[in-house]
């Protein structure tokens, strides 16, 4: 893993609401592949393939999708925190400095 302090970048803490969905939309597929009950049988079919095979055929395509969409999730609120830090950095540089050291001048 990265070491933070020499890439520049910081750990962002995520709202939780976020890692929650997130964490749901990572065990859906998982729990709907575990739980093999709910698919091991031969019907419906579809295009004479056994429920079986397609149901977890179509998962591969829903697991990559819940994959994306909390990718996407997480991205959203990293770049909604770093645009937040962005505007709280740009208003103290805005801010009248009144600190001598900060200005440059001497006590």
């Amino acid at each position: 893993m990265a070491d933070p302090e020499r890439t520049g970048r910081r750990r962002t803490e995520l709202p939780v609401g976020t890692q929650v969905a997130v964490a749901v939309l990572v065990l859906v597929p998982i729990v709907a592949l575990l739980w093999v009950g709910s698919y091991a049988k031969a019907g419906p079919r579809l295009w004479g393939f056994p429920f079986f095979y397609w149901y977890q055929f179509a998962w591969v395509f829903l697991a990559s999708a819940c994959t994306w969409l909390g990718y996407q999730l997480i991205a959203r609120a990293r770049g909604q925190l770093e645009r937040d830090r962005e505007i709280d950095r740009r208003r103290d540089l805005s801010a009248p400095v009144t600190d001598p050291e900060r200005r440059g001048e001497e006590r």
